[in-house]
């Protein structure tokens, strides 16, 4: 089996005609931020074709140091007052222009993200995983991937839930609606408007399903080349939001909502030759080869170090909950969910589920974590521990198998990456340095706000 790319959603040509046609008169422009989000500008169709195409559009460089806020966080080396808050340059890549369906007469097209001089922006998501892919060639190999998103779909519009503070909003559901046909029926509108607008877009569209949470759903789309799949993921969880909201609805990624189950994001990864061959299966145990087998080993031996890059925010940690399907251990089994890597598959679909991050994770990351932890394995003799029979909880809990456990903290996973000497060889100091500190920002920022329960609790009783 030989993998092949998808063609480009929309050639140049193709937007000359559609501006000519009027079918198109704006053209986004965006980047992916370092917490994963998508920033940019609209530009008129006809000033794209004339001055950007060839050339870039700026942007200031505080979009890789602020917080959620977009406030200009003080202490990053990339960027800070003391720098004068310089512009960026974003070099739109032809391939990923499309249209976007869900937008009256719009194309988008992804950015990456270079400096005043030229050179590529380091901590830019899209250039870290750029790095990694690069890196993963000279060994031979491509990386494949493809993520499974969760979300909750609520009743309320955004505006309506932010008047809410977010609380007491009505799920989109009842009851849990894991693989409910009947109940899924009645939200069919927007979910088949999302499945429809992203197939549109050029992505792939697989399937959507139900999930156990009330109101949480999941679609899926099929499969490709790393930097391709994560470009798709964030196309895919801007563009579901956008049309929510013009659905009068509201939909959330959140790691953990509440008490009950976490939005996850599990991702599918394969190596393959150059040629887009496959090489995870063989002749050896389980049915492996014996780039599988070192791939998977290195994956697990790194998974704690780089943990930050799966579950980068304080919320992420509230999911890896015993019984949840989302793991709390650091192990592998076949077609087992509650191993933190399920191999499934077979033939040239055997591969390997990262089932770490949650719904708040950035792909580019995420995915340049997948592929570092590949190289260490394929580079050095690591064993490949013994999969995981039966519950993986359990087995954790009880001490029965020599799993190590995840961090169960934002605190705990950033110590760890800081202190990591692979993660600094393979990403950089700068790179580490600058999403360790992020970490921090978070966990300052957490630290300082007092909350509703702290409320509750103290206001009278204490």
């Amino acid at each position: 089996m030989t993998i092949r790319s998808a063609p480009a959603p929309l050639t140049l040509e193709d937007l000359h005609q559609a501006v000519a046609d009027g079918a198109i008169n704006t053209v986004v422009v965006a980047i992916t931020d370092h917490l994963g989000r998508l920033q940019g500008k609209r530009l008129a169709a006809s000033t794209f074709i004339a001055d950007v195409a060839p050339a870039d559009v700026e942007g200031c460089d505080y979009l890789l140091a602020v917080d959620v806020e977009n406030a200009p966080q003080a202490g990053y080396a990339f960027s800070s007052w003391e720098t004068g808050y310089g512009d960026l340059l974003f070099r739109p890549d032809l391939a990923t222009l499309r249209v976007a369906p869900w937008l009256e007469r719009t194309a988008i097209v992804q950015a990456d993200i270079l400096l005043p001089t030229q050179e590529p922006a380091r901590v830019s998501p899209r250039q870290i995983l750029r790095d990694q892919i690069t890196k993963l060639a000279t060994l031979g190999y491509a990386a494949h991937l493809s993520t499974e998103l969760e979300f909750l779909l609520f009743e309320e519009s955004y505006e309506r839930a932010w008047d809410r503070h977010y609380a007491e909003l009505t799920p989109a559901g009842r009851y849990n609606i894991d693989y409910s046909l009947l109940a899924t029926s009645r939200v069919e509108p927007l979910i088949s408007a999302i499945r429809t607008g992203m197939a549109d877009a050029g992505l792939i569209v697989e399937s959507s399903k139900g999930e156990c949470h009330r109101g949480q759903h999941e679609i899926t789309f099929r499969y490709r080349d790393a930097l391709r799949a994560c470009d798709d993921h964030v196309i895919y969880k801007n563009g579901a939001r956008e049309i929510a909201a013009a659905h009068g609805q509201s939909l959330t990624f959140m790691a953990k909502f509440d008490q009950d189950e976490g939005n996850s994001c599990h991702i599918h990864f394969s190596l393959t030759t150059l040629d887009g061959t496959p090489v995870s299966a063989g002749t050896g145990a389980h049915g492996f080869s014996p780039v599988l087998d070192r791939m998977l080993a290195g994956q697990l031996a790194t998974l704690a170090e780089l943990t930050y890059f799966f579950a980068p925010t304080i919320n992420s940690y509230k999911r890896f909950v015993e019984g949840s399907f989302a793991p709390t251990s650091i192990g592998w089994g076949i077609d087992n969910r509650t191993c933190a890597y399920r191999v499934v598959g077979h033939g040239g679909g055997l591969h390997v589920e990262n089932r770490v991050g949650g719904g708040d994770v950035n792909p580019y990351l995420a995915a340049a974590a997948l592929i570092a932890g590949a190289i260490h394995g394929l580079t050095t003799d690591i064993p490949l521990p013994d999969p995981v029979e039966g519950n993986a909880y359990l087995a954790a809990r009880t001490g029965s198998s020599s799993l190590g456990a995840l961090p169960g903290s934002l605190a705990e996973a950033r110590t760890l990456l800081d202190r990591s000497a692979l993660a600094r060889a393979a990403f950089g100091d700068d790179v580490v340095d600058h999403y360790v500190h992020t970490a921090d920002l978070e966990l300052a920022a957490h630290a300082a706000t007092v909350t509703d329960w702290e409320r509750r609790r103290g206001f009278e009783r204490l």
